[in-house]
């Protein structure tokens, strides 16, 4: 299949995986950093990765499902230690914002904290090592994306966003997805459906991402329950696949509250809290609260998902939700009403807020929240 060049070239295609020895030729890297996690370890993907690196490439595997500051550089030092010249990231976009922030720590002077986004970091982050993105979920889109959330060491959850940080090459291999678990499949897929939703009711101006957007809303919303019932319909695999990379696409325009709150959550030290899951559980309230700030869109997406003009799409993301065995609520995993004064906090100082085609208020942040407790 002919490479898509949209915002970085993509190389997407069943067993696209066996072409990494030769696109880290293309890209003269020579010694790549590994960064992965270990329960792809424990799936042979890793070894897999390895085989088709040069001998001896390093490995880093202590990613959090949440990146961190620390765990950077702790790569960081590996990559060093190891006179590295650019990564390769396998994984979901834990793996992958990591190596992001392994890419540009390598190349930057500073703490990371000084090319946060809200920090006005955008404009002193210029090229970065060389990274090559495999992902093995279909959800996160960070394979094209150009943004890494990294929780700082104080506990703060930022973007670091930059053309430069796109990985240089994705390599899209829907057979790395198969055998998938169910609720994984489920919380990545929807994550990714939440960036197609988010970005297409984002108010700024980007003709070509909502249509983007649309087109990968409706691949997730077909597919989803099947990939989810048969972890072996590559069929589904691949839908799932490319409407997340769609997802990742489309992120030049923006996203909004759903994903202000998510990443103020994700911040949270005293839950270990899945972005996707989070993203599923936030998005009908969200949309509800958002539905008479959107003009056309919302009737829009049901077109583009095959719903009927009276469906209520907020309904039937929640309807979604209980099919797919998504929790009820925030405080079934774990989220405790203490904290939520400082989760608002963190929402309204995130990079997404800003887009959001209706920016809640503290008050309304904390509404969105009591909501979805649980």
């Amino acid at each position: 299949m002919p490479p898509i060049t949209y915002l970085t070239t993509i190389d997407f295609e069943i067993g696209a995986v066996a072409r990494l020895g030769e696109a880290l030729h293309g890209l003269k890297i020579s010694r790549p950093l590994i960064v992965s996690d270990r329960g792809l370890k424990a799936a042979g993907i890793v070894d897999r990765i390895a085989a088709l690196c040069p001998a001896g490439s390093p490995v880093f595997l202590d990613v959090p499902t949440n990146p961190t500051e620390s765990a950077a550089l702790a790569a960081l030092e590996v990559y060093k230690a190891g006179g590295c010249d650019g990564l390769v990231a396998a994984g979901g976009g834990s793996p992958i914002d990591l190596a992001k922030a392994v890419a540009l720590l390598a190349t930057h002077d500073g703490p990371l904290e000084t090319y946060a986004a809200i920090l006005g970091g955008i404009p002193k982050i210029a090229a970065v090592a060389p990274l090559i993105a495999v992902p093995t979920t279909a959800g996160t889109g960070s394979e094209v994306g150009r943004a890494a959330l990294i929780s700082l060491d104080d506990g703060r959850k930022l973007g670091f966003i930059s053309p430069h940080l796109i990985p240089k090459l994705a390599i899209c291999d829907p057979e790395l997805t198969l055998g998938l678990p169910a609720w994984l499949t489920a919380a990545t897929a929807l994550d990714g459906l939440s960036h197609c939703i988010e970005t297409l009711l984002s108010p700024r101006f980007n003709p070509p991402a909502e249509a983007i957007a649309l087109d990968g809303a409706g691949r997730i919303w077909r597919h989803i329950e099947r990939a989810c019932a048969d972890g072996s319909d590559i069929e589904a695999r691949s839908e799932l696949m490319m409407g997340a990379l769609e997802g990742g696409l489309t992120f030049q325009k923006g996203l909004g509250a759903v994903h202000a709150l998510s990443h103020a959550l994700g911040g949270l030290k005293t839950a270990s809290l899945h972005h996707g899951t989070l993203n599923a559980i936030l998005m009908p309230p969200v949309l509800r609260f958002s539905a008479g700030h959107v003009g056309d869109k919302i009737e829009r997406l049901k077109a583009a998902m095959g719903l009927p003009p009276e469906a209520n799409l907020a309904d039937e993301l929640d309807a979604l939700n209980r099919r797919l065995g998504v929790p009820a609520g925030l405080g079934t995993l774990g989220v405790t009403a203490d904290v939520l004064p400082w989760v608002v906090e963190r929402a309204l100082a995130d990079h997404s807020h800003a887009t959001a085609p209706r920016q809640p208020s503290a008050e309304e942040y904390r509404a969105l929240l009591d909501d979805r407790m649980g």
